[in-house]
């Protein structure tokens, strides 16, 4: 994507083997110094280290990204309890979810970029400390301004896992491995948004709405804590300055050594030129148009969440806790995709490798990207009207299964594609992926209700089942044309 397909070839060997060569004794370009780079065989390349050692990082960044969709709609049930509390309505309230939501798309706009500047790893765990803190004076908030603004400023510092993951979990495995990986970690900006509710609604029931942010004030300060014992550096560049800057104290030999990737400009400019990589990708047409898939589908999955109260306790007369069990049909849905399908990805990517000669594409990893095309139009008209005709409650649970499913399909394949067409970049494309599906993903829920009171659930809901089924196209589209999008839309980076 961002060369024709030669350069990318060529720079998919560059990338894949970005750490240490051992010193050579000559730079690049006529550089005098000495050449820092990682071969296969050194043990600080992130891509050799044990498998318990990346599945550590792997595991703190993935619950990194689960708390702060989880934190997104926790509170969801305690809407009318927080309503009453703070002297206020349930839609000012369902704005502590929007500014939320928003910023989970904003913050990867600067995170990603700052991780490609300073390193993955101070990042994570700067920014996570600060959501962490910030759960406090959510769970104090004396007024819903209050609320929303902490909210709103918690959302930016919590996207940094979403930000981040992909790039980290690029830095750590081959391609041919890395769908089945990412599958896990995807799981976390799935099922946080689906297990906050239920959750939130046991606490609810049973306390009281502010003592959500103090779980979660519990929750998010052990990972941290976790984060900052055991969470270690993947980045190539920060792993080759710290080895740059080790040796050259150790040989008292100031500007020996340079390493591949490094930037000597000064700071301002380059964090002005990782800061404007996230726009550059997203105005790049399959990114675009992928980034949109993605939105539509986090626009409907907040709109059905945030209406599921209404939905179940006034057609079926269902409690809040019970309620909150009914996030267990998507929850399932993404579980039963990621351990059946998801690792299909890599299996048909891999196959087709081999057909085309050992040479691989991105667009290798959108042929199961058409389960999910088929699955999300089907299962939304079917949640649609299962609602509007009262049809008996699990019918249209059964719908939010196969919803799951779709939504896994889609998102995890379209990430995987990205990383493979920005893979030294790969945080940066994300991000850029990430603005559209938070926005909207925070906005629509809020004309949601209006829409679904005036025209019922059964064409509102079958309104995103329409726009689901106008897009569906897209990945089969770029299938098979989107090498040549990819030459005809080049991006310097």
């Amino acid at each position: 994507m961002a060369r024709g397909d030669d350069g990318d070839h060529q720079e998919e060997s560059n990338e894949r083997q970005p750490l240490l060569r051992q010193v050579t004794d000559a730079g690049e370009g006529g550089d005098s110094r000495a050449l820092l780079s990682f071969t296969d065989q050194d043990g600080e390349n992130p891509r050799q280290w044990s498998r318990v050692h990346k599945m550590t990082n792997v595991f703190i960044i993935a619950l990194m990204s689960i708390l702060s969709p989880l934190a997104s709609s926790m509170f969801t049930p305690g809407i009318d309890q927080i309503a009453e509390s703070l002297e206020t309505d349930t839609e000012t309230v369902i704005g502590c979810t929007t500014g939320f939501v928003i910023m989970l798309g904003v913050g990867p706009l600067i995170l990603a970029p700052l991780s490609e500047t300073f390193g993955r790893r101070i990042v994570y765990l700067v920014c996570f400390s600060i959501f962490s803190l910030l759960q406090i004076p959510s769970a104090l908030a004396p007024n819903i301004g209050t609320l929303i603004a902490v909210r709103t400023l918690s959302g930016f510092f919590g996207s940094v896992g979403i930000a981040n993951g992909g790039g980290t979990i690029s830095d750590m495995f081959e391609p041919k491995q890395r769908a089945g990986i990412f599958g896990w970690y995807l799981l976390g900006p799935l099922l946080g948004p689906t297990l906050g509710p239920l959750f939130g609604g046991i606490i609810v029931q049973r306390l009281d709405w502010r003592w959500i942010f103090w779980v979660l004030t519990i929750i998010c300060s052990a990972n941290t804590i976790a984060g900052w014992i055991f969470l270690r550096e993947t980045y190539a560049p920060a792993l080759l300055q710290q080895r740059k800057k080790r040796l050259e104290t150790e040989e008292d030999c100031p500007n020996k050594y340079h390493f591949e990737g490094e930037d000597d400009r000064p700071l301002w400019r380059k964090l002005a030129k990782s800061l404007a990589r996230p726009p550059k990708i997203l105005l790049q047409p399959i990114v675009l148009t992928m980034s949109t898939y993605q939105a539509l589908i986090f626009g409907t999955t907040y709109s059905i969440y945030t209406n599921m109260q209404p939905i179940y306790q006034g057609s079926y007369g269902f409690s809040t806790e019970q309620v909150g069990l009914l996030y267990l049909g998507p929850g399932l849905g993404f579980l039963t995709a990621v351990w059946f399908l998801v690792p299909k990805i890599d299996t048909v990517y891999n196959q087709l490798t081999e057909k085309n000669g050992g040479k691989s594409r991105p667009e290798y990893r959108l042929p199961l990207a058409n389960i999910g095309a088929v699955l999300i139009p089907v299962s939304l008209f079917w949640f649609a009207w299962a609602v509007e005709l009262d049809a008996h409650w699990i019918v249209s649970i059964l719908a939010t299964y196969f919803y799951g499913l779709g939504q896994v399909m889609i998102l995890n394949t379209t990430q995987n594609y990205y990383i493979d067409s920005f893979e030294k970049y790969a945080a940066s494309a994300i991000a850029a992926g990430a603005l559209f599906r938070s926005v909207f993903g925070g906005v629509i829920p809020l004309v949601a209700p209006l829409m679904f009171e005036k025209i019922g659930y059964g064409w509102g809901v079958s309104v995103f089942g329409f726009l689901g089924l106008a897009i569906a196209p897209a990945p089969l589209v770029f299938y098979y044309y989107g090498q040549r999008i990819r030459e005809a839309f080049t991006i310097e980076l």
